[in-house]
């Protein structure tokens, strides 16, 4: 181990040794261990400058010697969702060009019946819009000073944010009250729609939402509210919005318009309900 000064080198004799029997003219020229020596201060040198650059620009807001991952994580996730919602609208425009062009061809009894039976399943996969009375419901992460209700145990950090399984009750709810057509933010939900969460993040058909988490039921706005109640998940989930003032808001819609779901449909298995 080394200690906290380097060893000295030997001394050097500025004198020339006297030439050896049968030895050429000497060398002119400085001794190795002064060449060492100057080397490693230029190199000192030079490293110390580029130091003192580097924390110029840094000063100077040019540099930084400690990125926001974080910053360009969340960069990466907006690119990304723009170019997902790119995407969804080419596809949309592929398919009404390709329904046209079908349509075109209704001269043939033949196509004709398949487009038929296409238009007669396009209402149930909710590729077509609905419209009518409506129910939203708007779920919501809890504000960052909440405070416990008297008599509740101290929040856990889980507690105060929407999780997939809310979502979910509520999408659940909704159908099993009659809706014709649910809206999930901005997309139209499809039988092959799946909610996911991701940390306190919507992932819904490649595109991520942020909460307030907003969802659009079109139906009787009566048996819709009394299916959302009723529901045990629901009603867990209400539990805790008095308790830790997580947000829920249900309002009655005279009419909304659904569009109709863009997305691909991506069925492995399938089969015509009755």
């Amino acid at each position: 181990m080394a200690s906290g000064r380097d060893q000295l080198d030997e001394p050097v004799s500025e004198a020339d040794p006297e030439p050896g029997p049968g030895s050429g003219p000497r060398q002119a020229g400085r001794p190795r261990s002064r060449v060492v020596w100057h080397t490693g201060v230029v190199l000192v040198f030079a490293l110390a400058g580029a130091l003192f650059l580097t924390a110029r620009d840094t000063a100077n807001g040019q540099g930084d010697i400690r990125p926001d991952r974080g910053a360009q994580l969340s960069d990466v996730i907006r690119a990304q969702n723009t170019h997902n919602q790119q995407l969804t609208e080419q596809v949309a425009t592929q398919r009404a060009d390709q329904d046209a062009l079908t349509r075109a061809q209704s001269a043939d009894a033949r196509v004709k019946a398949v487009q038929d039976q296409v238009d007669a399943l396009s209402g149930p996969v909710a590729l077509t819009p609905v419209s009518g009375s409506a129910l939203a419901v708007t779920l919501n992460d809890a504000p960052p000073n909440a405070q416990p209700a008297a008599g509740a145990p101290a929040a856990q950090p889980d507690w105060l944010i929407i999780h997939q399984q809310d979502v979910q009750a509520v999408v659940n709810a909704l159908w099993a009250g009659g809706a014709t057509g649910i809206q999930l933010m901005d997309q139209r939900l499809a039988p092959t729609s799946a909610v996911r969460c991701v940390g306190n993040t919507l992932l819904l058909q490649g595109r991520v939402y942020s909460p307030p988490y907003v969802i659009t039921a079109v139906g009787d706005p009566t048996k819709l509210r009394a299916s959302l109640l009723a529901a045990p998940a629901v009603q867990t989930y209400l539990e805790y919005v008095s308790a830790y003032g997580l947000g829920w808001d249900v309002k009655a819609r005279d009419r909304v318009t659904l569009p109709g779901y863009t997305g691909p449909l991506d069925v492995s298995f399938a089969s015509v309900a009755p």
